[in-house]
């Protein structure tokens, strides 16, 4: 069989091996679960759970986009791009339970992809990117790999090995360390565009060998420092390119405050980030005339927690807004001042607890350097969202994108993108 017909299959396959477990005899007599429990078989049959004493945590979700331009950009007519999608496998290993090492930790991600053309090149050219789940297809690859050791109580943490520079730390029950967020910055639950992910001024590495440290010796502050290989393809182990001939590394560093504002319910979690970043490898200026080093930015990243539907601190019901910044030189960075915003409401409709509405809206300035190959001065998106729990182990949401000059080059009309992205748990 080739290789590209076990790619396209990647996802069906998945899910025709999950729904075999679901119609099991065996399975048909606890079925009166089926719709509330977290996850479509159950923990594997119960695997998962009996894994769990021992140390081991295991969990696979798919996602599915379709994804449709209706009007402007370039084509309203091409089909290729629309359909995509991706596996996560994860594990997790507490070595303080396996091995009795205190505070140690091994995480491992795996992803697969099934999608050949994004629906950017095919009919809308934006800078951003309206999809920013996909990925050329690949059948598997172990894109995350890393150990981490917590010390003094946990107030320092130290992240090695092949990893991801937005995964972020959990710090205080917030997501930390590097430009992350709690209510845009995750392609699969929240908004689709990839400006309402992570800040595009940002010259985040594909995954690949690195370290972090995040320290947080009191409660509500924390830094953090991390560095990267420039020239990771996450397709790698990453030894070839993070320690061979001529060594390209990342810096960023990150420091923030986590405060928690009162209210009549309890109270507001929100962080305040701010982040600078260095790139040292050679970057080419936008027209490929010369090549630059020691390239430099900024940012900031806040989201905040402005109203409680319950006073139970597990329920997060309510209303939050987010909002970036970010800088980067024209020199050879073609989105050099960029901001975004927006808010998220979870339980908005009566009945509806768990069913999220997200607004959010990115502009980009694009560089005015006469190399530029812009006649715009800006792209920028808006995007609505609504997360629909459906069951315990699936959500589906309907995204609609709204994107204003798309490339910059005048070369694609203003776009509207619709899409449905199922995501579903096994």
């Amino acid at each position: 069989m080739e290789k590209g017909l076990i790619v396209k299959n990647a996802g069906l396959v998945l899910v025709v091996l999950s729904l075999l477990t679901v119609v099991h005899p065996a399975f048909s007599e606890e079925t009166n679960d089926f719709w509330q429990r977290p996850s479509l078989t159950d923990g594997f049959r119960g695997l998962a759970d009996a894994l769990q004493p021992s140390g081991i945590e295991i969990g696979l979700s798919i996602t599915n986009i379709y994804q449709q331009n209706t009007h402007g950009g370039t084509s309203t007519h091409r089909h290729q791009g629309r359909w995509s999608g991706s596996f996560d496998l994860e594990m997790e290993f507490d070595l303080q339970t396996l091995a009795g090492i205190e505070g140690g930790t091994i995480y491992m991600h795996s992803e697969g992809t099934w999608s050949r053309k994004d629906i950017d090149e095919t009919s809308i050219q934006s800078l951003f990117g309206v999809n920013g789940d996909f990925a050329p297809r690949e059948t598997f690859n172990i894109i995350e790999l890393w150990y981490q050791q917590s010390l003094w109580d946990d107030t320092l943490q130290v992240r090695i090995g092949k990893l991801d520079m937005t995964g972020g730390f959990e710090c205080r029950g917030s997501m930390v360390s590097f430009d992350s967020n709690r209510y845009a910055n995750d392609e699969n639950t929240q908004f689709l565009n990839s400006a309402l992910i992570n800040n595009p001024t940002i010259p985040f590495p594909d995954y690949g060998i690195g370290a972090i440290v995040l320290w947080s010796p009191v409660e509500n502050w924390y830094v953090s420092v991390g560095a990267a290989d420039a020239q990771a393809d996450k397709r790698e182990s990453g030894l070839n390119t993070a320690f061979h001939d001529e060594d390209y590394f990342i810096t960023m560093a990150e420091t923030g405050i986590l405060p928690q504002l009162d209210s009549v319910n309890g109270p507001l979690p929100g962080v305040y980030r701010v982040g600078i970043w260095y790139d040292g490898q050679p970057k080419p200026s936008l027209d490929e005339s010369r090549f630059y080093r020691d390239d430099t930015g900024c940012y900031l990243s806040f989201d905040q927690m402005l109203t409680r539907e319950s006073s139970d601190p597990a329920d997060t019901q309510g209303l939050g807004a987010f909002f970036r910044y970010g800088y980067a030189n024209g020199r050879c960075n073609a989105v050099t001042n960029f901001f975004s915003g927006g808010i998220q409401y979870e339980g908005l409709l009566e009945g509806r607890p768990a069913d999220v509405l997200g607004i959010g809206y990115a502009h980009g300035a694009l560089t005015d350097r006469s190399a530029s190959p812009f006649t715009k001065d800006f792209e920028s998106v808006l995007e609505v969202y609504y997360s629909l729990k459906a069951a315990g182990w699936l959500f589906i949401t309907p995204s609609l994108q709204y994107a204003a000059n798309p490339g910059g080059t005048g070369d694609s009309n203003d776009a509207l993108v619709f899409g449905v992205r199922t995501l579903l748990t096994f």
